[in-house]
């Protein structure tokens, strides 16, 4: 209601030889009464309001040090430990997507988005890059970079208190847009805590950085934090983060994203279904009018042709877990187990297709492998090949070739001991084993080779069929919930060491030392046994001595002293 008048200045203090609130922005508030004098109490009011406004002050913090001294090692571990959005070096998108499909996301704050514009390819230019092959023109790898930097900036913005670790920002980016990026850096740093690797542009992320903590080859076990030499690594590691995990808001934009992705020409739908129809067709005419006694030929030929026609889709699986992990890193989309689960339906959803068209070509080039019972054994047949390669390509961190060579593991077992292809023949015991395998079962119902079989059930045919080939999913899971198991109990000991640690006076320092009173709070929060009162006078008394006064020492504010 008073005309009045703030002034407002910050400046930045580099000093490492002073304590943590130096490094942070001091800010200075002068207040004018113009026509009528405040009171006394609305005056201190405002100069504990500018002591206050400390705390929200974020930090920026570089992690320097020579080539091969694991700097990103630093950083991977610091994932590890905290919850925080972390930027690879080298962070990956699908090639496929469009820049303009991205759900939340404006391009147009892009420093580059106007060329496209120009040139009316804003609506069609797509991420590029190389999957499973194949490479794709798009965006190069600095357009790249600066896209997935933006992303985080949009995405973090209506959040605050996250903790944002960034690998080499600047690789890979001319000179001309380092300035978008150290101006995007300097607003993020308002709302989030900002923890960064780089080799290049070192000098000017050191005068903007509250903090540098610097990692040596030489020893591995400590590393040093502003001036604090020796300081234990994994203690550094669980200080580094007073901050919370991103939340995701999922919505219907995600479902229509990822259907507009992967339905997309690039997205690997399109190929298949030219592949299955070429492949079929050409089946359709070679084995057109086919008699009766080659169902099992017939059979086996069709179901190869499945087989390779969504083998391709399946190839590709590895490649498309590893890039949906890091745009879920890049908070592109909401949640890695929920799109993984939607790759999963869309897959499966693939071999019901491609196994009813299997089932309808048969149906035309011989007439004895026909009924509702046929139509199932063929489509769980089907799917006893085909799940181990989704299970290890979505749910695992296997390799490529690792996959590959585990998921092709039904087909060769069934080839050597379902006897399917060699009906009597075996070594006895070895023999048993082909109860295990959904292709027995199969022939058991095959017109002119079920009599070849040996001991097959006289009822629930396809209850074992169906049974059988849901055996390498029950392998899986209980394979997968032992390691969970695992994961959680070495979990709990982890966590239960970070705890003590985080009981102890050095970790309270640090954690001043890197992020000021905002540390005091977390402190509190954990019942550490540390004397955090102790702690914060000495905290705001060095404050006060850095901004050259003290804590007894007077302000004065217009015209009169608080």
């Amino acid at each position: 209601r008073r005309e009045a008048e703030i002034r407002v200045s910050s400046r930045y203090y580099f000093n490492r030889k002073i304590n943590t609130l130096s490094k942070t922005n001091i800010l200075y508030f002068i207040f004018y009464s113009n026509k009528s004098k405040s009171s006394n109490t609305e005056k201190s009011l405002f100069v504990r309001s500018t002591i206050r406004l400390k705390k929200i002050i974020m930090t920026l913090t570089v992690c320097v040090g020579a080539s091969g001294s694991g700097k990103t090692t630093f950083l991977n571990d610091v994932y590890k430990s905290h919850k925080c959005t972390y930027i690879r070096q080298y962070h990956n998108l699908r090639p496929y997507i469009k820049v303009s499909a991205i759900p939340n996301f404006d391009p147009r704050k892009l420093p580059y988005w106007d060329i496209y514009e120009r040139e009316n390819k804003a609506n069609s230019i797509i991420v590029g890059g190389t999957i499973a092959g194949q490479f794709m023109a798009g965006l190069s790898g600095g357009q790249r970079k600066l896209l997935i930097f933006e992303l985080i900036f949009q995405r973090t913005a209506p959040q605050s208190d996250l903790l944002i670790v960034l690998d080499e920002p600047f690789a890979g980016v001319t000179d001309d847009f380092v300035p978008f990026i150290t101006d995007r850096l300097n607003e993020m740093r308002k709302k989030h805590n900002i923890l960064l690797v780089t080799n290049d542009h070192v000098d000017t992320l050191k005068k903007m950085a509250d903090n540098t903590v610097t990692v040596s080859a030489i020893d591995r076990t400590k590393v040093k934090i502003n001036d604090r030499e020796g300081v234990d690594r994994n203690l550094a590691l669980i200080s580094m983060s007073i901050g919370d995990n991103y939340a995701y808001s999922t919505n219907n934009n995600d479902l229509k994203f990822f259907t507009d992705v992967e339905f997309s020409a690039n997205g690997g739908i399109p190929g298949i279904a030219g592949f299955t129809t070429f492949a079929f067709g050409l089946f359709l005419l070679t084995f057109w009018n086919s008699q009766p006694g080659s169902e099992a030929l017939v059979l086996i030929a069709a179901g190869m042709i499945s087989y390779f026609s969504v083998n391709p889709y399946l190839l590709q699986l590895v490649d498309w877990r590893i890039f949906m992990i890091e745009e879920a890193e890049a908070l592109l989309h909401s949640s890695k187990s929920m799109n993984k689960l939607l790759k999963t339906n869309l897959t499966v959803l693939l071999i019901l297709i491609i196994s009813s068209i299997q089932f309808g070509i048969m149906q035309a080039v011989i007439d004895t492998l026909s009924g509702v019972d046929m139509y199932f054994a063929i489509l769980f047949d089907n799917a006893s090949l085909m799940l181990a390669p989704i299970c290890l390509g979505l749910y695992t961190n296997l390799s490529l070739q690792a996959v590959q060579i585990l998921g092709a593991f039904p087909f060769l077992m069934m080839i050597f001991f379902s006897t399917t292809f060699s009906p009597g023949a075996g070594v006895d015991g070895l023999k048993n084993l082909r109860y295990l395998f959904s292709r027995y079962y199969l022939f058991c119902m095959t017109p002119s080779v079920d009599v070849m079989m040996e001991g097959c059930p006289e009822s629930n045919n396809l209850l074992y069929l169906i049974l059988s080939s849901l055996l390498i999913v029950f392998i899986f899971l209980v394979v997968i919930g032992g390691m969970a198991l695992h994961r959680k109990l070495q979990k709990k000991k982890n966590s239960e060491f970070k705890r003590q640690s985080m009981m102890t006076m050095e970790y309270a320092e640090l954690q001043v030392e890197l992020f000021g009173e905002k540390a005091l709070k977390k402190l509190k929060h954990i019942g550490s046994n540390v004397d955090l009162k102790s702690l914060e006078n000495s905290v705001r008394s060095k404050s006060m001595e850095d901004d050259g006064t003290s804590s007894d020492e007077p302000v004065t504010v217009g015209d009169e002293t608080v």
